[in-house]
């Protein structure tokens, strides 16, 4: 039995294969049925954890199926949160533009990654050092599904 405010935790690690991504779909999927997120909020956490993963693969590994992502998701009772770690050089999350819809990158077709992460996400994070580069995901359950106390400066619903 697990500890109280311990997390459950799923690790997988992937080959640098884009076809694999649909393993971290699944994966996040299930996680998110089982902390009763509805289906636009599972539909975030898919959609960042997929685009995690891919950019781990492309930019952190260039594709090599030899190098191995790891993925850890740790579903806690108030949040999930999902690390992406590869073994690329890394790169300074600072230079990456956050407006995606100027006109010169409008059209591109690539950089919007991060954009679309932080867009689906209440937290992501970047951790650039030796070992590569580490992406963290947090998606923050609605506070009646947590069971958690109103936030403060708010009052619960009285019974009528």
């Amino acid at each position: 039995m697990p500890v109280i405010g311990s997390p459950d935790i799923v690790d997988v690690h992937l080959s640098s294969r884009l076809n694999l991504l649909g393993v971290l779909e699944c994966a996040s999927r299930v996680l998110c049925e089982r902390l009763e997120f509805d289906a636009d909020t599972s539909d975030q956490v898919i959609l960042a954890v997929v685009e995690a993963g891919t950019n781990a693969i492309i930019h952190g590994h260039g594709r090599d199926p030899g190098k191995i992502v790891d993925v850890r998701f740790e579903s806690w009772p108030d949040r999930i949160e999902i690390t992406v770690q590869d073994r690329g050089r890394g790169f300074d999350p600072a230079a990456v533009g956050t407006d995606i819809i100027t006109e010169d990158r409008f059209l591109a077709q690539k950089g919007r990654g991060i954009f679309i992460m932080r867009a689906c996400m209440d937290q992501v994070d970047f951790r650039i050092d030796a070992n590569g580069t580490c992406c963290r995901l947090v998606k923050r359950r609605a506070a009646s599904a947590a069971g958690a106390e109103p936030a403060s400066g708010t009052e619960a619903p009285r019974p009528g």
